[in-house]
């Protein structure tokens, strides 16, 4: 029956969810939903995640290129590839999900993407400045407002990846610099150039996190010695109660949070203004998340090392 099938989609759309406590409204209600359909779409066609990232990498690149002009039409198929793009960025992991095809190399091209997506934007916007008669000194803003992005969207992934750990029990560990080191040191440059390359770049990435998170990394460690057969379900309740507004943080740092203000921008035709944001109010709540995350591991890493929750 109708009903019956309405039920079965939405319960196949939720399993390729990471979890709905942790996805905002504008991916549950939009782009999870639309990705789902998309993914289908992929399976049939014989995609792999990894090629749905690399497509949607391309989409996305062009609609950066259409920010760097001064007509809000083309902007706005711009935007419009932009939102497209992101829709491709989540059907590659449910579409991952979907046929259990995953790829070791899956998550880390996916970093790369959206990485490349917002250099195009950044670059485009540099340019559309400069053509305008701005400051060439842009340049250097853009570069530190891009690394201050990276840091924003590293903090924000691994404080993610924790409550998927450590709240809801949906990942068995997080990923420290350890295991990395020991998977780059194993393969050659001669023999797996590719796979050595992506190492190196998901190493310092995760070298990051751990420095700008090093509470998370240390309750990690601990954890790894402590809960061997998975986090107990009384911790889950004290992380999850220790760490829910923090929730909120996490959104704030999503790309769907970056391409609204950008839009905005956008239509008010002042688009080199999101560099300034950037560097001031995302990097100060990025200092607030940081600073608040590992004040909240401190308390629990001795709950962990003496199993009193």
């Amino acid at each position: 029956s109708t009903p019956d099938r309405a039920v079965m989609q939405r319960d196949a759309v939720e399993a390729t969810y990471k979890s709905r406590e942790i996805e905002g409204f504008l991916d549950l209600h939009f782009y999870r939903k639309v990705g789902f359909q998309l993914a289908r779409f992929f399976a049939w066609a014989g995609f792999t995640p990894n090629g749905v990232t690399a497509l949607g990498t391309l989409i996305g690149i062009a609609a950066g290129h259409l920010y760097f002009y001064r007509d809000l039409t083309t902007n706005v198929v711009g935007m419009c590839l932009h939102v497209f793009a992101n829709a491709m960025d989540n059907a590659d992991g449910q579409l991952a999900r979907l046929t259990n095809r995953y790829s070791p190399n899956g998550r880390v091209l996916d970093a790369i993407g959206d990485n490349l997506v917002f250099a195009s934007v950044y670059v485009h916007l540099c340019l559309r400045f400069v053509a305008e008669g701005g400051s060439r000194g842009v340049w250097v803003v853009a570069l530190l407002a891009g690394l201050s992005h990276r840091w924003q969207s590293a903090v924000a992934e691994f404080c993610r990846d924790a409550y998927l750990r450590f709240a809801i029990g949906k990942l068995l560990s997080l990923e420290i610099p350890g295991d990395l080191r020991r998977q780059y040191e194993a393969v050659t440059w001669s023999a797996h150039f590719f796979q050595k390359l992506l190492l190196k770049l998901h190493l310092g990435y995760v070298v990051e996190q751990e420095m700008l998170c090093p509470g998370l990394m240390r309750l990690e460690e601990r954890a790894r010695t402590t809960f061997v057969e998975g986090v107990p379900q009384d911790f889950r309740e004290r992380y999850r109660q220790l760490n829910r507004a923090m929730i909120y943080f996490y959104f704030l740092f999503r790309t769907n949070t970056r391409m609204l203000l950008l839009f905005l921008l956008l239509f008010l035709a002042q688009p080199a203004w999101y560099f300034a944001v950037e560097l001031t109010v995302l990097n100060f709540l990025l200092v607030i998340l940081a600073f608040r995350q590992n004040a909240i591991c401190r308390r629990l890493q001795p709950l962990v090392t003496e199993h009193v929750y």
